[in-house]
């Protein structure tokens, strides 16, 4: 009899299996467990993830040997404490879902922002390329530090309020100025924004990252901090060491020279001559196709 219950269970089991949505459930839980794991190695969450691991298991050894009193308290101890990591931790959390908004090559196609090809914003983008690259080069000889932030698609007011406004061209002489060491906003960061200075002496997110080299100081990690928080191309140069570097999507590329960082940023921040239909983002081609005008194409 019992065989037949064992069996029959198993029959009605397989019979509600369902290939699609059974594995799209199991491959979604999977990747969130794994984005999880990642989290937790990359931020301060991995001793906090090990002792929530534990407290799981000491919960399950109480319901196993029907401990009530201790069943109560780590049930109400485990939902405390989840509510507290997302207090505590919000920062991380913050900007792991900005990193996935950013990066996700669906979300980019999806929702990505767009601009038609234009001549103006190409020529002061090239304008100012050629000026940063001049006097990053002026800067690395002099041994004088410098952050130049590069905006992209993701806005940066909340980092240009940080800072003191400009609207000044961007020109080899006016970068010399502000990074002097002798002026206010020597030490703060500059924000290019459509090839134009918008902000100087701004503050900017420091790195978490553990693996960056001892010569490396908080000026290296606020230029990373800053392409780990937005897609914003940044420049530095060393004051101890004069080497120049670039940081992109969290990743610091370093000792480059002025024909390096020329050819990478003229590929990184100047606007094509003719907008390609493929960098159209789908949602856009979409309203399009419907004869909605798109409030970007008006840009």
């Amino acid at each position: 009899m019992l065989k037949n219950d064992m069996i029959s269970a198993i029959l009605s089991s397989l019979r509600a299996f369902d290939p699609f949505s059974d594995t799209l459930d199991i491959l979604i839980i999977s990747f969130v467990f794994y984005q999880l794991v990642l989290f937790a190695r990359r931020s301060r969450a991995g001793q906090l993830v090990k002792g929530i691991f534990l407290l799981i298991v000491f919960y399950g050894l109480a319901v196993m040997l029907q401990l009530r009193t201790v069943t109560w308290l780590l049930n109400n101890v485990i939902t405390i404490g989840f509510m507290a990591a997302v207090v505590i931790f919000q920062p991380e959390l913050r900007r792991t879902l900005e990193r996935m908004g950013q990066s996700a090559t669906w979300s980019s196609k999806l929702f990505g922002s767009y601009r038609r090809a234009d001549p103006t914003l190409r020529g002061a983008w090239q304008n100012a390329v050629v000026a940063i690259c001049d006097a990053a080069e002026q800067l690395s000889d002099t041994r004088t530090g410098a952050l130049m932030v590069l905006e992209r698609r993701n806005n940066l007011d909340e980092v240009i309020r940080t800072g003191t406004p400009m609207h000044a061209d961007v020109i080899c002489e006016m970068l010399g100025t502000i990074f002097y060491e002798g002026t206010p906003l020597h030490d703060g960061a500059v924000v290019i924004r459509d090839g134009e200075i918008v902000a100087a002496g701004c503050v900017l997110p420091l790195s978490n990252n553990l693996e960056m080299g001892k010569d490396m100081g908080t000026r290296h990690r606020a230029g990373l901090g800053m392409s780990e928080n937005s897609d914003a191309i940044v420049v530095i140069v060393s004051e101890e060491t004069g080497i120049i570097s670039m940081a992109k999507n969290g990743v610091l590329i370093r000792r480059l020279d002025r024909q390096n960082l020329f050819n990478m940023l003229q590929e990184e921040v100047v606007p094509p001559e003719e907008a390609s239909a493929e960098n159209v983002p789908l949602l856009q081609r979409i309203l399009r196709k419907g004869g909605i005008a798109s409030h970007a194409d008006t840009q």
